[in-house]
């Protein structure tokens, strides 16, 4: 399918609207192709290789005051026929929308800026090529995970006369290695497979396994933390989804509050979709563009899509989603900046050989520097939010945790169960230093990733272990 194709389809979704549900039914449609393909390698083995190239449609109509959306993947004459009549009987079934923003008038679409072509036609050996790299690196330890590459384009058209054209790419890897049952991770998300270097995740993943074996129990309690960036990646999705949710703003069910300073005068968070290669409007066909959500500390902005940017009295962030009305407008590509941890001297430091190689990385040795008494935590997982409104999240850690004690990494620590609030771990005078560097990581979303440095927290409350 060309971008012709797409364009075209998108109109004509429109205009069969017009035609079944007469002329003052109100649509917006979103045609999008998408070229994705995983390669998946399991016991240091490629073991899977798979593709699929799929069209799908979405469409959301607003007729007699009622609004219901729909979607397919039948882009015949006969197939769009009929996702626009069983949308128009749904949205006649729906109870009066009150609340409706009417569509996005038309408005130029944001420069995206161009896409690596190299990545949106990725063949399999080139992801292949990483993924035996990765095992290569890892020095005889098991190791599992994959390797993808993804292309989409879309194109948006509503009855209100607004277009907008867009393609984007993304590559990720993520891999863990293992050793005597200790698991070691590595992952990055990046707009071009070029920028994906296996041989240096695998090496990583390899060190942390390494220094994992032998970990050792200890208390709960508050402890001074240094997160690398895979753990900071689930803070930022949190905080995201959660907090500067414009939906739950308004519900009240938001811990954010614009023009306080709720955060460290360290952080700085802003949400970037062209910041790589994404698409330059949202699902209602607003542009994108970055939205500085925290600046030095001091909350600007949460995210609206037009319904909740119509309650509030504001413009559209362009931070609609499909489910938008469910779910709520979310920013999905958040990078969190701040200054330059220290010197970073202290890489590969330990005073055992069971956690040599822990710390895998400069911007994390120059932060467990300075730590008297702490832990490095390589990634959380399983949060689940207890209370939305402070964020009160529970979940464990993964993929390696070490005890730190003046400023050396000094033996593996067995994983730990934690309840905290993100943005308390996050306030002022909490955060003790960030890293230079952002590293891209990966999310299970489309088009969605976080940059996070790592990360060091004067206090985190883990309250047992893993299995407590």
């Amino acid at each position: 399918m060309s971008a012709r194709s797409e364009v075209e389809l998108a109109g004509q979704v429109v205009e069969l609207v017009r035609r079944l549900g007469g002329p003052a039914a109100q649509a917006e449609a979103v045609v999008t192709r998408a070229d994705l393909a995983l390669t998946r390698f399991a016991n240091s083995g490629i073991h899977q290789n798979v593709s699929e190239s799929t069209v799908g449609v979405r469409l959301r109509v607003h007729v007699d005051g009622r609004t219901a959306a729909g979607g397919g993947s039948v882009v015949t004459a006969d197939g769009l026929s009929a996702l626009v009549e069983r949308t128009l009987a749904a949205a006649r079934l729906c109870p009066p929308d009150a609340g409706w923003p009417g569509l996005a008038p038309p408005m130029p679409t944001p420069d995206a800026p161009p896409i690596d072509e190299a990545t949106a036609h990725a063949e399999p050996d080139q992801r292949a090529d990483r993924v035996g790299a990765f095992v290569a690196a890892a020095g005889g330890l098991s190791t599992a995970g994959y390797c993808r590459t993804a292309h989409r384009s879309s194109a948006f058209a509503n009855s209100a006369g607004h277009s907008a054209y867009g393609r984007s790419v993304e590559a990720a890897m993520d891999g863990i290695a293992r050793r005597d049952g200790a698991d070691g991770v590595a992952r990055r998300s990046a707009d071009r497979l070029s920028d994906l270097d296996g041989a240096e995740l695998g090496a990583q993943a390899a060190a942390k396994a390494q220094a994992a074996a032998d970990p050792v129990e200890l208390p709960p309690g508050h402890y001074e933390v240094v997160f690398e960036p895979a753990a900071v990646a689930d803070l930022l999705q949190n905080l995201s989804f959660f907090g500067f949710n414009g939906k739950r703003y308004a519900e009240r069910q938001s811990f954010a509050e614009p023009g306080a300073a709720q955060f460290d005068t360290a952080v700085t968070l802003v949400d970037d979709p062209l910041g790589g290669s994404g698409l330059p409007f949202d699902a209602e066909g607003t542009g994108r563009g970055p939205l500085t959500l925290v600046e030095a500390g001091t909350t600007r902005a949460v995210a609206h899509d037009r319904r909740t940017a119509a309650e509030a009295g504001a413009e559209s962030t362009g931070h609609a989603v499909a489910g938008a009305g469910t779910w709520g407008p979310m920013p999905r590509n958040l990078r969190l900046t701040g200054a330059v941890a220290g010197p970073a001297s202290a890489v590969g430091r330990s005073t055992s050989g069971a956690a040599a190689g822990a710390v895998v990385d400069a911007d994390t040795a120059a932060l467990v520097a300075g730590v008297r008494r702490g832990l490095l935590v390589t990634d959380l997982w399983y949060t689940r939010v207890l209370d939305p409104k402070s964020l009160v999240v529970t979940g464990l850690t993964r993929n390696g945790v070490w005890l730190i004690e003046d400023g050396t990494v000094v033996r593996a620590v067995r994983d730990l169960r934690f309840t905290e609030s993100y943005p308390r771990a996050l306030g002022p005078g909490a955060v003790l230093g960030l890293g230079a560097r952002a590293v891209r990581q990966p999310d299970r979303v489309d088009g969605a990733w976080w940059a996070a440095p790592s990360l060091r927290l004067a206090s985190w409350h883990f309250t047992g272990g893993a299995s407590g």
